[in-house]
């Protein structure tokens, strides 16, 4: 992975995002070479999944929706992992990734798990006193059922019939890696 990692930077189809300041983990920017790869990719899958089929359309749905959406769906309730601290070493991990009760690090004692909310809050509004707080969606899946039934009413489409989505989702991932496959 380091190979391919080295390569992609040294031809400009990826970068550390922030790389002058020193980075964030698990951000990455897309490079000349980088961006026109991945709109192919993306043309090439709408066209091939969306544009040449009757029982598909299309969605682009806002990356900002309702925080209700959020409750309904359960996300605010249950979209977080537990977390706990190692008290010797004080590194970080997912209780559910742990096989033992001890830090896999340096076998120190661990904390109680802490909830943590992967999703990334936001406020919408002119002043704080008047700004609603809601979330950049983590997923983009939730839009297409909010917007199923405008969908159906607005095409000619029958039941069954898929809504397709590309875009962004936003996740405070715990532990970002995998270079591009789990970032921030």
């Amino acid at each position: 992975m380091e190979k391919i990692v080295s390569l992609c930077k040294r031809k400009g189809f990826i970068y550390q995002s922030s790389g002058i300041y020193g980075g964030i983990n698990g951000c990455w920017d897309f490079g000349p070479l980088g961006v026109e790869l991945k709109r192919n990719l993306k043309n090439d899958w709408w066209y091939n999944f969306v544009q040449i089929r009757d029982d598909m359309v299309g969605l682009d749905a806002s990356i900002i929706t309702h925080p209700e959406v959020w409750v309904a769906s359960g996300h605010v309730e249950n979209f977080h992992d537990l977390l706990v601290d190692c008290k010797e070493c004080r590194k970080r991990f997912r209780q559910d990734h742990l096989e033992t009760e001890r830090c896999p690090e340096c076998g120190g004692e661990l904390t109680e798990p802490k909830a943590f909310n992967s999703m990334l809050r936001t406020r919408l509004g002119v002043s704080d006193d008047s700004a609603v707080e809601t979330f950049l969606r983590p997923e983009t899946c939730q839009s297409i059922f909010v917007d199923f039934k405008e969908v159906y009413s607005s095409t000619r489409v029958k039941i069954p019939f898929g809504i397709a989505q590309v875009g962004k989702s936003f996740r405070n991932e715990v532990n970002p890696r995998n270079f591009i496959f789990r970032s921030r």
